[in-house]
Formats: C-alpha cells, sequence, structure tokens
C-alpha cells in the first residue's frame, strides 16, 4: 500500500499533536510546520517511524521574512524524501526575528551538517547541539549575513565596476524615490 498523505498526517498529529500543524499541499509537495521546540524529534520520528520511513534529507535551508511579525521573521525549510514509497515532504519551523535558533539535526541525518553551516553563513541562524557551527563560504570577517534581505545588494566601495556601464548613474538613484 502506497503511503498516503493522510497517514502522514494522522501518524505525526497522534505523536505531537499540537506541535505540527497546517498540512496542506503546497506546489505538489505535502507540506507542514513543526514548533522549533519539536522539529528535531519530529524529524527524527519521521526517519525512524516503520510507517514513514523518511530515510532521506535532500535540503536543509533558510529563509527571512523582515516584514513578518518578530515571532515568524525565519524559516527553516527541510526537505525528506521516503525512497521506499518515493514521497517527498517538506517541513517548516519558523523562527524569531530577535534570536534565531533551533536544534541541529546532525544527529538524525549527518548529511545535515554542512546544510545548518551554509545557513547559519547566510542568514545566521543557530543550529544548537551543531558539531561545528562557523562560516562555511563567507570570510570569516563578516559580521553580516548576506541572504538576509536586510543586508546591502550592492558593496558602495566597490572601484571595480563602473554603474555607468549598466545604465546607472547616482541621479538615476535620486528620480527613483
Amino acid at each position: 500500500m502506497a503511503l498516503e498523505t493522510t497517514i502522514i498526517e494522522k501518524e505525526l498529529s497522534d505523536k505531537f499533536s499540537d506541535q505540527v500543524l497546517n498540512f496542506r499541499m503546497e506546489r505538489d509537495i505535502f507540506t507542514f510546520e513543526a514548533t522549533p521546540k519539536a522539529i528535531k524529534e519530529v524529524i527524527s520520528f519521521m526517519k525512524e517511524n516503520e510507517t514513514l520511513r523518511f530515510n532521506f534529507l535532500t535540503d536543509l535551508c533558510g529563509v527571512h521574512y523582515p516584514d513578518n511579525e518578530k515571532n515568524v521573521q525565519f524559516t527553516v525549510v527541510y526537505l525528506l524524501h521516503n525512497w521506499v514509497d518515493n514521497i517527498r515532504v517538506r517541513v517548516k519551523t519558523f523562527l524569531n526575528g530577535d534570536k534565531p535558533e533551533v536544534d541541529s539535526v546532525v544527529g538524525v541525518f549527518a548529511a545535515a551538517n554542512w546544510m545548518e553551516r551554509e545557513t547559519y553563513d547566510f542568514y545566521g541562524i543557530i543550529f544548537k547541539g551543531h558539531p561545528n557551527l562557523k562560516k562555511i563560504l563567507n570570510d570569516d570577517g563578516m559580521v553580516s549575513f548576506p541572504m538576509r534581505k536586510d543586508h546591502p545588494l550592492e558593496d558602495a566601495g566597490r572601484t571595480d565596476k563602473d554603474d555607468r556601464f549598466f545604465g546607472r548613474t547616482p541621479n538615476n538613484y535620486e528620480s527613483d524615490k
């Protein structure tokens, strides 16, 4: 018997009740949300449960929503794949904008190691319990997080490009206001 989305929802709801919510199809992928306190246990349950068998972490990434209220300004998105039934699931957890942190899932999926480091590097999301949470691509001296929407798009101090060649001049910026 194929693994239906109703079975996934029932298994998770029975185990975690109000810690999992908003089950829906989103762009052809079954999606739901888990609270930050429960996310590690939810991911572990989905891997170990004999009915669910989500045995592969396809991706883990961050999203920044600066216009949202403080307690939901960041999201960590987990994409899991059940190879046996060929089912994919997207799990989201929303984090506080002032202190974006969540438990690491490296102990559940070793592949999360570099994905969490990259998410930390670009969004500043802290993965508690990560074995080596440090920058992976950006310079260690960089104090901002370039994928946050409040990060400047261009470096005003660059001297290697001339905006005139791109149809932009300081006068154009003034007319946009």
